[in-house]
């Protein structure tokens, strides 16, 4: 075992103990950090995940949206392999994203229109909403054409392509909705009801592949002003169980794992200093 990876998990281990200590996740970003989840949305393929060298999620399940944890502001040379590869070899896919200072973001392995792996990172807009409102954002994410997204029967997203997203502010409420293929009544994802409680971003991706036919959605709800968000499925596609819930929470323990890295670093840059 590398040292650094030694260094890295001993650190976790203490930062996991401090997070467990103050009585669950953090619920907003400080100055200099940013909260980050990470959504796996590439079907069929477990995979390990690492940044800057140092891994990340082991075993990391397709569907499965972690939790929001607060990391350091900065840039992450994001690497992804199946499941027990080599981490020397050619990742599946690689690249760097930025986490904003003060930002909620979600990085997400999908696929591309052509399904194609791919990596992107979304900035959560989780600033105030009106009285009686409520934020809907729908993330094109999956090995599918151009959609439309209706509420009612009535559009509300037109000709969303992959890797776009758009947002709007509806009042609040319960909607079924429903995803179509752009400019037509051709369903491919639902309906299915969606609760969009007063003052909340509610955040939906459609991922998988139309070709393999298993298109679904993930719903990511988050309170306003950084309040603590909450990942439900959207009553179709994988429900949620138990092994879900500790694949969140291992994957947690990663991101806490690399924070641990990152101080250990800066700490022994600053005793050589």
């Amino acid at each position: 075992m590398k040292l650094r990876t030694s260094v890295a998990v001993a650190a976790s281990i203490g930062m996991c103990a401090l997070a467990v200590g103050a009585a669950g996740p953090a619920s907003a970003a400080q100055d200099d950090e940013a909260m980050v989840s990470v959504f796996h949305a590439v079907p069929g393929l477990t995979v390990d995940v690492y940044a800057n060298g140092d891994e990340l999620l082991a075993g990391f399940e397709p569907g499965t949206l972690t939790e929001p944890q607060a990391l350091p502001a900065g840039s992450y040379d994001i690497e992804i392999f199946p499941a027990g590869a080599d981490p020397s070899g050619t990742p599946a896919i690689q690249k760097t994203v930025e986490a904003p200072a003060g930002a909620d973001a979600t990085v997400v392995a999908h696929l591309s229109a052509d399904g194609t792996p791919r990596l992107d990172a979304y900035v959560n807009d989780v600033s105030q909403v009106p009285a009686g409102e409520a934020r809907l954002t729908v993330r094109h994410v999956a090995a599918a054409p151009a959609v439309d997204v209706r509420a009612g029967d009535q559009p509300v997203f037109k000709g969303l392509e992959n890797p776009d997203e758009d947002t709007t502010e509806v009042s609040a409420g319960t909607i079924s909705a429903d995803v179509v293929l752009a400019g037509t009544d051709d369903v491919v994802l639902g309906p299915a009801d969606l609760d969009l409680k007063e003052g909340t971003s509610t955040v939906v991706y459609a991922w998988g592949s139309a070709t393999d036919d298993n298109l679904a959605l993930k719903v990511q709800t988050l309170a306003a002003s950084h309040g603590t968000p909450s990942a439900v499925n959207a009553g179709f596609g994988a429900g949620t169980n138990d092994s879900d819930a500790w694949i969140a929470y291992s994957a947690g323990f990663g991101l806490l794992a690399l924070a641990g890295a990152l101080t250990v670093r800066h700490l022994r840059a600053r005793d050589r200093a």
